[in-house]
């Protein structure tokens, strides 16, 4: 697995990196077919945000010098690639250091095949997510202690996906994936106002959607109406569709997700 610090491949993370220390920075994942990064322009508008809004100066221009190196050595890569900004090294305390952030990326090689659905039993987990500090809403920071607690449960309850409510009883999103409901045969994403990741599949879908005249509400969604849930499916930017086949045990309309899946052409993403 080769990694790489500011487009120059690295063997070691200083102990000293406020990553480390804090979680100060942020990150994204994405899928390489054939040297080329798929959504790109959503991931890339997604770093650009996070740089701003936490101030992390980083020159995103390295991106791009670290994937041409990659291609550099096999014109097909092909996998994962994991994007990394750090804040790097600094003094001990909260205090900024003034220098830009690190850009880190790590590449996973994997064959990569067109996107696929799939159906698995979910349900709702008993933990709850608070609600973020307005700059850091919608930010995929690398503190994800919430979904490492999260996602524990979840393995407990032998769910790969399941919904996460907050504290005020909003569903928000999957453990690791945006979340897309189906009530009263109207689909409805979270609006994520005050938590959860402004993900780039979920994005992608979103546009898709409003192309081909399907109608979405971003809105939010009581644990209340639960019960009236007809069909759920999870995306990230790893899988364009994990399909809920049940939610706590009551079955719920697949059908209605393929059909979904196959309108909007979710095996084709680039």
């Amino acid at each position: 697995m080769p990694y790489f610090k500011n487009a120059q491949e690295a063997d070691e993370v200083s102990v000293l990196d406020r990553a480390f220390h804090y979680g100060d920075g942020c990150f994204t994942t994405a899928r390489l077919r054939n040297g080329a990064l798929e959504l790109h322009d959503l991931h890339m508008a997604r770093l650009s945000n996070a740089n701003e809004r936490l101030l992390l100066n980083a020159d995103l221009n390295l991106i791009g010098q670290t994937l041409a190196k990659i291609q550099s050595v096999d014109a097909a890569a092909s996998g994962t690639v994991k994007i990394i900004l750090s804040r790097g090294e600094g003094q001990r305390g909260y205090s900024l250091p003034e220098h830009p952030a690190d850009v880190w990326v790590f590449y996973y090689p994997k064959e990569v095949a067109d996107f696929h659905y799939d159906a698995l039993p979910s349900g709702v987990l008993e933990q709850v997510i608070g609600l973020s500090m307005p700059n850091l809403a919608g930010l995929k920071s690398l503190n994800r202690l919430e979904q490492v607690l999260l996602k524990h449960e979840a393995d407990q309850k032998g769910w790969q996906e399941a919904l996460v409510l907050d504290v005020q009883g909003m569903i928000v999103e999957g453990v690791s994936s945006n979340c897309f409901i189906r009530i009263k045969d109207t689909w409805i994403t979270p609006e994520l106002r005050y938590n959860g990741v402004h993900g780039v599949m979920r994005a992608e879908i979103l546009s898709r959607m409003q192309s081909q005249g399907i109608a979405c509400q971003q809105r939010a969604v009581d644990m209340e109406n639960i019960p009236q849930i007809q069909s759920v499916f999870f995306c990230n930017a790893l899988n364009a569709m994990r399909i809920a086949s049940s939610l706590n045990g009551a079955p719920l309309d697949v059908q209605a997700c393929t059909e979904l899946f196959q309108k909007l052409q979710l095996n084709q993403i680039r």
